[in-house]
């Protein structure tokens, strides 16, 4: 093993947030045991976003000191654009720079669509979505000052597939994606790579009752008490290192898999000037996936339309 292999993010900085427990901690704790210099963020709230103590950032920052990386804790909130902004000012006063942001901050306030109030909706898209936003932001004029960094998004098959009782999370999450795969375009010029990992792991979050995978165990039984954080943080550091090619994808992720997951599209089916029974006529080939294409961006979509109308 080459010495780059054995301390490969040496002279990196990542950015970690909901890093207190669960799999933002596993995160932290492998990207500090490769090299890089952590901020650990989390506020120590419960599952439901209530509350809040410093004590489980600073337990982890322990954890990391004692194995002898290096990290500092951070308790501000990214539910807010002062919060991910004084997030990423730490960093950069600490360590001079930030080169990585793990977005893995989240609370879970379950309820079927029809109970779902508009406070229970704004709560898990101000942690989810806007967070995302509120710490990627800040640290994009960093990353493009030192001429690249990578971002990496917490996205989840609740809302890529759908989940009942998840209408808040999952449209959060489905939000998450778009807004990797936007940053993948508009960082390619500048080397920000940016990517999304949908994990599948027992946590705190996940244990719950209103839990994101809380029927995965009913599914999956005694497999899903073995799915350990700790195998889906080998993912997230091959994602952050300079020699991973990846950028706009996501991977589902657990016990051991990795999957690539990607949004495509069938080659359809044309009728210029058809009537709705055209369109009822011809929903089989207009709905067959055989020859399906992945476009990487809005201009690989529209090519689709320029070789079938052309």
């Amino acid at each position: 093993m080459s010495p780059e292999d054995e301390v490969p993010f040496r002279g990196r900085v990542a950015v970690v947030t909901g890093a207190g427990a669960g799999l933002g901690r596993s995160h932290a704790r492998l990207l500090a045991s490769l090299g890089a210099a952590v901020v650990v963020n989390d506020i120590g709230g419960s599952v439901s976003g209530s509350g809040s103590s410093p004590s489980p950032a600073h337990d982890v920052v322990r954890e990391i000191d004692e194995a002898g990386g290096e990290a500092v804790a951070d308790t501000s909130s990214v539910a807010t654009a002062a919060g991910g902004q004084a997030l990423i000012e730490t960093a950069v006063r600490e360590f001079g720079r930030v080169d990585i942001v793990v977005n893995n901050a989240g609370i879970l306030r379950d309820k079927v669509f029809e109970d779902l109030d508009e406070e229970t909706w704004d709560a898990v898209l101000d942690v989810h979505l806007r967070g995302s936003y509120n710490v990627t932001r800040p640290a994009w004029a960093h990353m493009r000052e030192q001429g690249g960094g990578h971002v990496v998004f917490t996205t989840s098959a609740a809302g890529l597939f759908g989940n009942p009782g998840h209408a808040n999370y999952g449209s959060a999450k489905a939000g998450v994606f778009g807004l990797m795969r936007m940053l993948a375009v508009e960082g390619a010029p500048h080397g920000i790579r940016s990517n999304a990992i949908a994990p599948l792991a027992l946590t705190r979050m996940s244990s719950s009752k209103d839990g994101d995978r809380a029927r995965a165990s009913d599914l999956m039984g005694g497999l899903f008490q073995r799915l350990s954080p700790d195998q889906v943080s080998p993912l997230v550091a091959w994602l952050c290192h300079d020699s991973c090619p990846a950028t706009g994808e996501a991977f589902s992720v657990g016990g051991g898999r990795i999957a690539r997951m990607f949004l495509a599209e069938a080659p359809g089916w044309v009728g210029r000037d058809a009537s709705w029974a055209d369109v009822r006529d011809n929903w089989d080939a207009i709905c067959d996936p055989t020859g399906y294409s992945v476009p990487r961006s809005m201009r690989d979509e529209l090519a689709l339309y320029t070789d079938a109308l052309g």
